[in-house]
């Protein structure tokens, strides 16, 4: 067998010998020294060494035909672990597995050694994440662009119930994924002044006296299922452009010698710092015009090579801004044409916006981001002056549209007023582009009505909705394989790339046979969950008691604390009554707080401590349970995810944007009970109200609502609840730290409980009392229900999302290609190469 083969051979024996070559030759271990993260770092290459092969053939092929790319922006991807997801893409598990076993190794115990690429907050990025799959399997030419952070969202740990933040060393033991780029070097300018001169009528400004660092080009190949199109994901490191200074070393001043270099490199050294503080914001604000900056000079370069007009730049561009963290993406594109390229204001910006889509993620007005006019002209000048320009030339149009409505006006401006002033960046972001969209139906009605009534009256063409998804490939097919597996055998394995084949299990709800090996693979799930838990935490966990869980990240509006109340008040039930009432359930948290989000923080310590109390009283031995599981990430969503049976999503309907858990959730055979929130409102819908769970009040209701609301009248109106508030107030869960939930009590009382816990309560208790007894009573109607659930989630498929965008805002056609299988092409690129080619 040649050396070339067993570089992207798909057979076992060809993988032995890459995973064998790698472990001596790139590791340089042998059997005495190798260990397990040396053999999982030795099996990730050999994966590595056959996406590459299709990687390059695949670039080679959009370049040859001159497709129109999509350039995804985002400041996170929440990647999670690659192995099992790039295997599982290549069609090729059982290959890996048996390779490894003939070696005398466990494929499960190898793969366990990788750890999170845990580049993202949450939710938007990991949706950032599902779509980079979602694009390579649906053949669509794509790049996604962010930041390769040295430390990514940071690993938690609960000491005495608080959260406690530790650097993610993510980096620690190496990237076996990535690709450097060192040829790729973007020089990206902070500060400085601009100079404008005239020349031939026409006014020129330079961008000068800047203090520059570089970006550096890290690669990702993202294998799409079946292992055809792999796309790239490029993330940008940050150097300092001159990484010494000689003369003040050899003066004796070694801080100073290096203060750039430091300075440079904290652009990509931790995802998103805390933005208390000025010092804070600003370097979020570098952060995002530096990953912006050298992902444009990086499409510019690409761009140029077709030599084509600038006005074709759309025909080749798709650029989508992932929230509004890329928004400088806007300024920035006109300075580059019109600047650096000399194209006139108009002809750049119609190239800006057909080039540019924005997604929103919030319906938050405390969370659209907003930077204040003196830091911007501090680090980015001129951009500054370009903004200014759009919103002149943006209000000279909105005075027409809306004459005399001077407030109005100054709603919809790009410049708040104020001191100081702020620059909005949502605003900018649909001004400056095509298409708006939210990310659920309620959440783009919400846009248009209540969020930016005015600008989707001057703009109704560029406001639609494209409901958010997950990939069912790293959701179903890769952490939950026994589910996976039932499917395929029941209705074939087409649901793989095309969701809407699960549809065929509904007929199936009433099928004693499938319900009887559904709930053999729900209990199995339950089984791996617990023995995982015990694993990691030492807990012991009943599989035949309820999973609720509920995991996302810890926000008042997501509220945790009216599932902890709750918890409560079933304490004070459970202690009065005859423990034959109750069918035995656990309540499982998961989640981080933002290291300077006090009150978030303080819900963890209450979980942890009712969790403490609960736990140690012996009269709940098998009936109730509370555990938080630290460190929630994507590996540890992989493992309960499939196991829960009661999906708690239970925001304050009209705050949650979409969620993409509920999806998850929904997929693997767990019944919602939640709000009319976010896509919560579409699950409804798709699996049919009877099938859910839901509670609560509407949005328009909260709103109604919130001019007269008053927790204390909730509270003494309903016993159970008072009750529970009172255990609570006694120190009854904090009897040795007195006080220290007073922060609690006064956000949910003193300040009007912002997020109307109290108003949803009594509804919560009665449904999720009706969720308990259908489990305990009436299994054969449960497993209907979560059979139906399963067969409904096929809408939920970012396969679905992706088409939406490509075909409705993108207009970026598929270019399907074949597994490329040639051992000539490596010798012809490097002969190439070696004859000065291109």
């Amino acid at each position: 067998m040649s050396a070339i083969q067993r570089r992207f051979g798909r057979d076992c024996r060809s993988i032995k010998w890459d995973f064998a070559e790698h472990l001596k030759y790139t590791l340089s271990c042998d059997r005495y020294s190798a260990t397990d993260k040396d053999r999982f770092m030795a099996i990730a290459y050999a994966v590595r060494d056959r996406l590459i092969h299709q990687w390059i053939h695949t670039q080679q092929l959009h370049h040859d035909r001159q497709v129109k790319r999509i350039y995804y922006l985002s400041l996170e991807f929440l990647m999670g672990r690659a192995m099992t997801n790039n295997v599982n893409n290549l069609k090729l598990e059982d290959e890996f597995r048996r390779a490894l076993s003939d070696l005398g190794y466990s494929y499960e115990e190898i793969i366990d050694h990788e750890v999170d690429a845990g580049l993202g907050n949450g939710g938007l990025g990991r949706l950032a994440a599902c779509f980079l799959d979602s694009m390579a399997t649906m053949d669509l030419p794509a790049f996604g662009y962010g930041i390769r952070y040295n430390y990514g969202i940071f690993r938690q740990q609960i000491l005495q119930g608080y959260q406690k933040e530790e650097p993610d060393e993510w980096l620690r033991f190496g990237n076996p994924w990535e690709v450097e780029r060192r040829d790729i070097e973007v020089p990206v300018q902070f500060g400085g002044r601009v100079d404008s001169t005239v020349s031939q009528g026409r006014r020129m400004y330079t961008w000068d006296d800047t203090q520059n660092v570089i970006g550096l080009a890290y690669d990702t190949p993202i294998v799409g299922y079946g292992g055809k199109t792999v796309n790239t994901l490029r993330l940008w490191s940050s150097r300092a452009a001159s990484g010494f200074n000689f003369q003040d070393f050899s003066e004796g001043d070694y801080v100073e010698a290096v203060r750039a270099k430091v300075m440079a490199e904290n652009l990509s050294q931790v995802l998103y710092p805390n933005d208390n503080l000025y010092l804070g914001k600003e370097l979020r604000l570098r952060q995002q015009y530096f990953f912006v900056a050298c992902s444009l000079a990086d499409i510019f370069r690409r761009f140029r090579k077709y030599q084509v007009p600038w006005e074709q730049f759309p025909d080749y561009v798709a650029l989508q801004l992932n929230d509004t963290h890329p928004s400088l993406a806007i300024p920035e594109l006109m300075r580059l044409l019109v600047d650096e390229h000399q194209i006139d204001w108009d002809t750049a910006w119609d190239i800006t916006i057909k080039s540019a889509g924005y997604t929103n993620h919030t319906l938050m007005p405390e969370a659209l981001e907003k930077w204040p006019v003196p830091m911007l002209e501090a680090n980015l000048p001129r951009h500054l002056q370009i903004i200014y320009e759009i919103n002149h030339r943006f209000l000279q149009r909105a005075i027409t549209f809306f004459p005399g409505e001077m407030q109005k006006i100054s709603s919809i401006s790009i410049v708040e007023e104020g001191s100081p002033k702020q620059i909005r960046m949502a605003n900018l972001s649909i001004i400056g582009t095509h298409s708006t969209n939210g990310v659920a139906a309620l959440h783009t009605q919400l846009l248009k009505t209540r969020m930016f009534p005015d600008l989707a009256r001057m703009f109704p063409e560029r406001f639609n909705n494209k409901t958010n998804g997950i990939t069912q490939r790293r959701w179903l097919l890769s952490a939950n394989p026994p589910l996976a597996r039932l499917i395929t055998e029941t209705i074939g394995d087409q649901w793989i790339t095309d969701f809407s084949h699960l549809k065929q299990l509904a007929p199936l709800s009433t099928d004693a046979a499938f319900q009887k090996a559904f709930v053999e693979v729900k209990l199995q799930a339950k089984q791996q969950a617990s023995q995982y838990i015990f694993k990691e935490f030492g807990w012991k966990v009943d599989p035949q008691s309820i999973y609720d869980t509920q995991v996302k990240r810890i926000h008042e509006y997501k509220r945790q604390m009216l599932n902890a109340l709750h918890i409560v008040m079933l304490y004070n039930r459970m202690r009065d009554s005859d423990p034959q009432d109750v069918h035995p359930i656990t309540f499982f948290f998961g989640g981080k707080a933002a290291p300077g989000y006090t009150i978030a923080k303080l819900i963890i310590k209450f979980i942890n401590n009712i969790s403490e109390v609960i736990n140690n009283d012996s009269a709940m031995k098998g009936r109730l349970k509370v555990y938080f599981l630290p460190n929630y990430r994507v590996t540890l969503a992989e493992k309960i995810i499939p196991a829960t049976d009661i999906s708690e999503q239970i925001s304050t309907a009209g705050t949650e944007a979409s969620g993409t858990g509920n999806m998850k959730f929904m997929c693997n055979g767990a019944l919602t009970l939640g709000t009319m929130d976010g896509a919560n409102v579409e699950i409804a819908e798709e699996a049919g109200k009877e099938n859910v769970f839901i509670f609560g009040s509407s949005a328009e209701e909260i709103q109604a609502l919130s001019q007269t609301y008053n927790p204390y009248d909730y509270c003494l109106a309903d016993e159970e609840v008072r009750r529970a508030i009172d255990l609570i107030l006694s120190g009854y869960f904090n009897f040795s730290e007195p006080g220290i939930f007073e922060p609690l009590r006064k956000s949910l009382f003193d300040d009007g409980d912002r997020y109307m816990h109290f108003a949803d309560i009594a509804s919560y208790r009665d449904v999720h009392q009706q969720a308990r007894d259908l489990y305990r009573d009436d299994q054969t109607e449960w497993r209907k229900r979560a059979i139906l659930n399963i067969a409904s989630s096929c809408k939920f498929s970012t396969d679905r999302t992706i088409g939406q965008y490509a075909s409705e805002i993108w207009g970026v056609d598929p270019c399907p290609t074949e597994v490329f299988n040639s051992a000539q092409a490596a010798l012809d690129d490097a002969a190439a190469a070696g004859n000065g080619k291109s």
